[in-house]
């Protein structure tokens, strides 16, 4: 490394000399200057002391042990005053959200221990049960299909066979839903069963006879009996011995 010559040495040390007697703001900005490692620099803000925060100060009148809540009691009369004489009240009691919709052609009113009773008058009884398809009502007897005189299989699933559904082939066009009611209780379809009713595009609910017969009351009155089909077993059905 080659030292610096005297000449260059002279010019930096002149300008050094100028350089402390100017202002700061006169300085040049482009020429070095030295700091002490004691002394903060001109072109740094000298760091803040942490502003701290007296926690007692706010924890004062605060206490650590926790409020319990005060147990509610049930109100002692459901009396609400009384009644409102506004004429623009409105009486929810008298509301109806199928008041204008039409009644099923066929619905079911009652679900007998050997048949079934419809709103039109028909009356199922003999222990048989009943079919509804855009709005007629059949007599149904599934059990007497192949001659076997029962509706579960060796699997306990309910099993009908195709033959108990030549009604459903033969109606067009076919209804979107089929309610099953099973009885006095629920049972596994059969698979055969349950894919010869979706071959035909039509979608299965399996339910017991009174909860069906009350869900298709409800799905006729929406989606009308074209949409909405049911088979339903006698809530008295038992299985032979």
């Amino acid at each position: 490394m080659v030292a610096p010559s005297i000449p260059l040495l002279r010019a930096l040390r002149a300008t050094e000399a100028i350089r402390s007697t100017l202002p700061l703001r006169q300085q040049p900005p482009n020429l070095p200057k030295r700091f002490s490692s004691h002394s903060p620099s001109p072109y740094r803000r000298s760091p803040q002391p942490p502003q701290t925060t007296n926690v007692r100060s706010h924890a004062r009148g605060l206490s650590t042990t926790p409020t319990p809540l005060s147990a509610s009691s049930p109100p002692t009369t459901t009396d609400r005053g009384p009644a409102s004489t506004e004429p623009t009240q409105t009486d929810f009691s008298a509301m109806d959200v199928f008041s204008n919709a039409p009644a099923p052609t066929a619905s079911i009113d009652a679900c007998l221990s050997d048949g079934f009773h419809l709103d039109n008058g028909v009356k199922i009884t003999g222990g048989a049960g009943l079919l509804l398809v855009s709005g007629e009502a059949f007599a149904w007897r599934p059990w007497e299909g192949g001659g076997r005189g029962r509706l579960l299989n060796s699997k306990g699933q309910w099993d009908t066979g195709e033959g108990a559904w030549g009604v459903l082939g033969l109606v067009w066009p076919k209804p979107d839903l089929l309610i099953l009611g099973l009885g006095p209780g629920m049972y596994p379809i059969a698979p055969e069963t349950r894919r010869y009713i979706n071959d035909m595009g039509i979608r299965i609910d399996v339910q017991d006879t009174r909860n069906a017969a009350a869900q298709f009351n409800l799905l006729a009155t929406e989606r009308g009996v074209g949409n909405v089909a049911c088979a339903l077993i006698p809530i008295g059905w038992r299985e032979p011995k």
